[in-house]
């Protein structure tokens, strides 16, 4: 199930890449930083409007432990999301894409700190087989790595994204229901962005164009169907199940179904809205970097971890 959450979000990158290309277009000059907060926004409102409806009897009997379990989902990820984001201005895609994975390390580097032990040798060898698969897949250029403000920027929403995996797997929050606490993290995501999108719009900014765009509400139900609705709401019911090391081992799948999509995608979404967006193509990178990420994942999977050793 969390690989299919992965392949969800693989979607959501040429999706992304796609609605910001078009918002470019329809409403230029507005900023990268208000276009991601445009991007944010309708996805995580409507997905809270539609997922509240359906569980709105459990949301109105949300316990104490489970408003606190989806603040923290919500602040953590679009803390996460938004220092992505901006990072990317000041960066390489590539080098941004690999950074990013750097959750696959700080996991079991927390909990061997949190336990006082070293997790199994089958955790290292994990980490560094998706980091080099990573690596591979966003083509990194080692000579382009330094630590600059992008650079930073994304370790600092790695960081977030490690917070966000391990405050899933808490113990406190085992006996929560997962579709109400999901529904009220998009409400606490919607309610960021929102205002994250009031305190950058410019002055006298008309965002007519977007909402009559047929491509634009595409993208966007698009998004918010498979990449909100679908990939989070997978994540939150099926991630506890297994350990957070796991978990982040699995999410370093994304990069791949990325690559996988943006063989595609791009030509399609292009076609749809008049924008200029080409195919990436096949090379031996996809091959070398899927393999080595399936080979970490199949590696820690034939020799689970022991529980004293996988959790806090």
């Amino acid at each position: 199930m969390l690989l299919l959450a992965n392949l969800l979000w693989g979607v959501s990158f040429p999706l992304i890449k796609a609605l910001a290309l078009l918002h470019e277009r329809l409403v230029p000059g507005t900023g990268p930083w208000f276009i991601t907060a445009s991007t944010l926004l309708p996805r995580f409102a409507i997905s809270a409007v539609v997922l509240g409806a359906l569980c709105f009897q459990q949301l109105r009997t949300l316990t104490r432990s489970e408003w606190r379990q989806s603040l923290g989902l919500g602040l953590l990820s679009i803390a996460g999301m938004a220092f992505q984001n901006d990072g990317l201005q000041f960066t390489s895609a590539s080098t941004s894409a690999f950074l990013t994975q750097f959750y696959a390390i700080l996991i079991p580097v927390y909990l061997a700190l949190r336990l006082r032990r070293s997790p199994p040798w089958t955790v290292w060898v994990s980490c560094a087989l998706v980091l080099a698969g990573a690596g591979v897949l966003a083509r990194l250029d080692w000579h382009d790595l330094k630590l600059g403000r992008g650079e930073l920027e994304t370790l600092v929403s790695s960081v977030f994204f490690t917070g966000q995996i391990l405050w899933l797997e808490r113990k406190e929050f085992s006996g929560n229901r997962a579709l109400p606490v999901t529904a009220a993290m998009f409400g606490v995501e919607a309610a960021a962005s929102g205002l994250l999108a009031a305190g950058l719009a410019p002055a006298g900014v008309h965002m007519l164009p977007l909402w009559t765009s047929g491509p634009w509400l595409g993208y966007t139900l698009l998004l918010t169907v498979l990449c909100t609705l679908g990939s989070f709401t997978i994540m939150n019911i099926w991630q506890p199940r297994i350990t957070a090391t796991e978990a982040g081992l699995l999410y370093c799948t994304e990069p791949l179904f990325t690559s996988l999509m943006a063989l595609f995608l791009p030509a399609w979404f292009a076609a749809w809205g008049a924008i200029q967006y080409g195919n990436e193509t096949v090379g031996a990178g996809l091959l070398i970097g899927g393999g080595l990420i399936t080979a970490a994942n199949l590696l820690i999977q034939l020799r689970p971890l022991p529980a004293a050793a996988a959790r806090a």
